[in-house]
C-alpha cells in the first residue's frame, strides 16, 4: 500500500516541523531515508520511502537498524542539509510529490572572527509514486545536486533542472479530431487504519508507522527478492554460457586418442602418395579404409608430427577445461543455494546487506588482489585500474616470469598474466588479457588500438616518476580489436560487470 495524496496531506497536516533542525540523516535501505529533526522541544522522526507498493512518508518513533556501509545518497544529504533548519514542508497539490525547504547557515570566515554567516537553501522532494518513485536534492535555483535513484533517461541527474510536479498533460489531438473529454478525477479516500496495540485513539502518523511496522517490512522484502532473483538469473545465464562452450571444447579434446592414431596412421604409409588433401590408407584401428586430412605443403612425416602435437596439447587441455567445468557448475551450485537462503531470510535489511556486499551477483576469484582478478582456463589475469593500483601489483603480487600488458600511446590499466610453471601463455588468454588492458584504457573509445606486451623482469621503473610508471623494454606488440561480447564475459568472470 502506498500513501495516496489526502493521506499524505493528513500525514503533514499532524508533523508540525517548521524551524525543526536537522541533527542526523540515515538510509536504512536502498529506497529510503530517514531525518532525524529536533524542534520545539521534542525529536521527530521522519522517514521518507520510495519502495514499490510501499511509498510513503510519516513520523518514526524508533531508529531503524544503520547501515553498515556509508551510501552515497546519505553522504550528499548529511553535506548538505546537517544542522538546517526546515522552512516548509508541503505537498504539491495532489500529485503526491512532497516538497522540504531547508536553509543551512554557511560562515564565510572563521568561526568567532566577526564575519557574516549566509543562508543556503534547499529543497528535498519526494516523489511518492509507486515504481517511479525518487527523493532528488536540489539547490535554490531548482537544478538537481543528486538525487537517490540517478535516471538519465529522466535527466534525474545532477545538474539538470528537476520539474518537481511533472504536470500530467494531455496528449495533443489528432488533427481535425475534437479533443477527448477529460476523465473524471479518481476519489481518493482517508483509509481506516487500525490503532497501534495499546494505544487508541493514536494520530494518523502512528497508525501508519503501526501498519507498515507490521506489513511494510514484508513488502520492501519482496521487491529486493525480486531484484535478488533477477540478478541470479543473469548470473546464470553468464555461468551456463561458459558451461556450454567449455563441454564443447572438452568434446573436442577428448578426440585427442582418435588424433593420435591418425599420426600413426600416416607414420605406416609414408611411402603413400597423397591425394590433394588427403592421404587414403587402410586404418588398421577399425579394420577399414579412410582418408586422412594433410597439408599438402608440408611433408607427411611433418603432418604426422602435427597429429601427434594436436594430441598432447588437447590431453593436457583437457584436464583443465574438465576442472574449469566443475568450477563453475559448482559456483553456479553456490548462486542457487544463496539465494534459496534469501529466500527464508524474513529481515529485508539483511537481504539488502547482502545484495549490497554481492550475494548472488558478484564472484571474485580472488579477494587478495588490488583492483581486478579472473581466472580463465586455469590462468590468472590480474588488472590495476588506477596508478596506486598498478603500483601495488608491481611491488607485491607479480614475479618476473608473470606478463605485462599495457596500452601504447594512452594512459591505461597494468594487466598481468600470471605465469604458470613449464608452461607458456595460450594466445587465447593472451587475447582475454589484451582486451583487458584496451578497456580498461582511454583507448577504449577507439575500439582497438596496439598494445605492449613484455615479462615483468623487463620492466624499468621511471627515475623520479609518478607512482608505478615503469618503461618496458624487449617489448612486443600486439594489436587489438574490442570485442564487446568477449569483453562482458570476462567482466562476468572477474564481477566487475556489478560496479
Amino acid at each position: 500500500m502506498s500513501l495516496n495524496w489526502k493521506e499524505i496531506d493528513l500525514v503533514l497536516s499532524e508533523l508540525d516541523l517548521e524551524g525543526a533542525q536537522i541533527q542526523k540523516v540515515l538510509q536504512p535501505s536502498f529506497d529510503s531515508i530517514l531525518l532525524g529533526l529536533y524542534g520545539k522541544g521534542r525529536e521527530t522522526g521522519l522517514l521518507i520511502s520510495v519502495s514499490h507498493g510501499a511509498c510513503r512518508i510519516h513520523r518514526l518513533s524508533r531508529n531503524p537498524p544503520k547501515n553498515d556501509r556509508p551510501l552515497r545518497f546519505m553522504e550528499c544529504l548529511r553535506s548538505r542539509l546537517r544542522g538546517g533548519h526546515v522552512l516548509s514542508l508541503s505537498q504539491l497539490g495532489d500529485d503526491r510529490v512532497v516538497r522540504m525547504d531547508i536553509a543551512v547557515s554557511r560562515h564565510e570566515g572563521e568561526e568567532g572572527d566577526g564575519s557574516a554567516s549566509t543562508n543556503q537553501v534547499y529543497s528535498l522532494f519526494a516523489r511518492l509514486w509507486s515504481g517511479a518513485g525518487n527523493i532528488v536534492l536540489c539547490d535554490q535555483a531548482g537544478i538537481i545536486i543528486d538525487a537517490l535513484a540517478r535516471r538519465p533517461a529522466k535527466l534525474e541527474i545532477a545538474g539538470h533542472p528537476f520539474v518537481a510536479a511533472l504536470a500530467k498533460k494531455a496528449p495533443p489531438p489528432d488533427a481535425g479530431q475534437p479533443p477527448k473529454p477529460p476523465k473524471p478525477p479518481r476519489e481518493f479516500l482517508v483509509r481506516e487504519l487500525p490503532d497501534p496495540p495499546g494505544r487508541p485513539g493514536a494520530g494518523f502518523n502512528e497508525r501508519v508507522e503501526a501498519w507498515y511496522a507490521e506489513r511494510g517490512g514484508e513488502l520492501s522484502r519482496e521487491n529486493l527478492l525480486e531484484l535478488a532473483r533477477e540478478r541470479f538469473e543473469k548470473r546464470r545465464r553468464i555461468l551456463e554460457t561458459r558451461i556450454a562452450a567449455l563441454e564443447a571444447q572438452a568434446k573436442e579434446f577428448r578426440q585427442a586418442g582418435r588424433k593420435r592414431e591418425l599420426g600413426d596412421l600416416i607414420m605406416a604409409n609414408l611411402g603413400q602418395s597423397p591425394e590433394g588433401h588427403f592421404l587414403a590408407v587402410e586404418d588398421f584401428y577399425i579394420n577399414g579404409p579412410v582418408r586422412v586430412e594433410i597439408d599438402p605443403a608440408l611433408s607427411l612425416v611433418k603432418n604426422a608430427n602435427n597429429y601427434y602435437e594436436q594430441a598432447r596439447k588437447e590431453t593436457r587441455g583437457l584436464a583443465e577445461v574438465e576442472s574449469e567445468i566443475t568450477r563453475w557448475k559448482s559456483e553456479l551450485a553456490v548462486q542457487a543455494a544463496e539465494l534459496a537462503r534469501l529466500e527464508t531470510v524474513r529481515d529485508p535489511l539483511l537481504i539488502a546487506k547482502s545484495l549490497d556486499k554481492g550475494g548472488t551477483t558478484r564472484t571474485t576469484v580472488s579477494a587478495k588482489y588490488p583492483g581486478i582478478s579472473l581466472e580463465r582456463s586455469g590462468w590468472l589475469i590480474l588488472v590495476g585500474r588506477s596508478a596506486k593500483e598498478n603500483d601495488e601489483l608491481l611491488r607485491r603480487h607479480v614475479r618476473g616470469s608473470d606478463l605485462w600488458l599495457h596500452a601504447r600511446d594512452y594512459a591505461g590499466s597494468y594487466v598481468f598474466i600470471k605465469a604458470r610453471r613449464d608452461k607458456s601463455v595460450p594466445l587465447e588468454i593472451l587475447l582475454d588479457a589484451g582486451q583487458l588492458a584496451l578497456y580498461y584504457s582511454k583507448g577504449r573509445e577507439a575500439g582497438e588500438g596496439d598494445l605492449y606486451y613484455t615479462f615483468v623482469k623487463w620492466l624499468r621503473r621511471a627515475k623520479d616518476g609518478p607512482k608505478g610508471l615503469v618503461i618496458p623494454t624487449q617489448e612486443k606488440n600486439l594489436h587489438i580489436r574490442l570485442d564487446d561480447a568477449r569483453v562482458r564475459e570476462l567482466r562476468a568472470l572477474s564481477g566487475s560487470d556489478q560496479e
